[in-house]
């Protein structure tokens, strides 16, 4: 293990503190109508699966797979997870489209009419950024749309995407909930106090389950070894971003290179064509003095060539 400072608070983007501060059904729900802004208003949640695996390549990995109440009486489903790098859209995309096929029954589709209800992807991105994307926007909220008119196509299958790396605002600079929420996201696990702009019940409630001192013996084991993954995890994506840099800058290097050599073959293909033709015209010209029956040292004076070459000349 990996010896550190005791912090104060602990990281909400590691597997065991993501689980902690939103496995509390509370939180979650004030979290969620921070993140929907007033779209959806959530009463109440149920924990379908309160931790699922994923894939082989992402063991351990914390997926909230959530059914919630909205104040119209409706249910909606909701996804909630952190995510790796790797080919993030795709992925999420083939996450959502699974929970709308699983809540189709196995027979009478007719009698189901195909009330598909509404399903919410919500990722937590910490420490890449995404793809396409421009690096100044940290929230992502995204459904299907017109392409041109940007009109709205169907509203209930949703992504939303916190892109942390890109909140770069101080305490000073936060602006509303969404903010702060980025705000905990971003600093809780280097802060030493509650921030003065933390101080409604909704943040203290939060940063009171994070405290690492009320963690017990067994969790604080269990989020050491969640922190030191997250950080393994990032020596591992900063190198291969450091490879893909290095490689990009050889491939920008040798194009520069080939630029440079394909004028200097042009410029030199020129020359030599030039000199050609000016030689070819010398001989020419060279011929016509023959013909006039000028003397062989005055046809080299007067066009640049040698005696042995104007002599070869029929």
């Amino acid at each position: 293990m990996v010896a550190h400072a005791e912090p104060v608070f602990i990281d909400p983007t590691t597997d065991e503190g993501f689980k902690r501060l939103f496995g509390d059904k509370v939180n979650l729900i004030n979290f969620l109508n921070i993140i929907f802004r007033g779209r959806k208003m959530i009463t109440d949640l149920t924990y379908r699966d309160t931790e699922r695996i994923g894939a082989t390549e992402e063991i351990g990995k914390v997926i909230f797979d959530l059914v919630v109440q909205i104040s119209t009486g409706e249910e909606i489903i909701i996804e909630m997870q952190t995510s790796t790098q790797t080919n993030l859209k795709q992925r999420m995309l083939y996450y959502a489209s699974k929970v709308i096929s699983d809540t189709a029954p196995k027979g009478n589709r007719k009698a189901w009419a195909y009330a598909i209800p509404e399903v919410y992807t919500i990722v937590l991105m910490d420490g890449f950024h995404m793809p396409g994307v421009d690096r100044n926007t940290y929230f992502h909220d995204t459904c299907l749309c017109n392409r041109d008119s940007g009109q709205i196509f169907y509203e209930g299958f949703g992504f939303i995407y916190l892109e942390i790396i890109n909140f770069v605002k101080s305490e000073a600079e936060v602006e509303d909930e969404l903010d702060k929420v980025f705000f905990m996201l971003k600093n809780m696990s280097t802060l030493k106090t509650l921030p003065r702009i933390m101080k409604s019940a909704v943040f203290q409630r939060f940063f009171q389950l994070a405290s690492y001192a009320k963690l017990t013996k067994e969790e604080k084991t269990m989020y050491d070894i969640s922190l030191k993954r997250k950080w393994d995890a990032e020596a591992v994506r900063m190198y291969q971003q450091e490879q893909v840099e290095g490689l990009e800058k050889q491939l920008k290097e040798a194009k520069k290179e080939a630029k440079k050599a394909s004028l200097v073959a042009k410029a030199e293909g020129l020359a030599e064509g030039k000199a050609e033709g000016e030689h070819n015209k010398a001989i020419e010209t060279a011929l016509r003095f023959k013909e006039m029956g000028l003397l062989v040292e005055q046809i080299a004076k007067g066009t640049g060539l040698s005696i042995e070459e104007i002599e070869k000349l029929k």
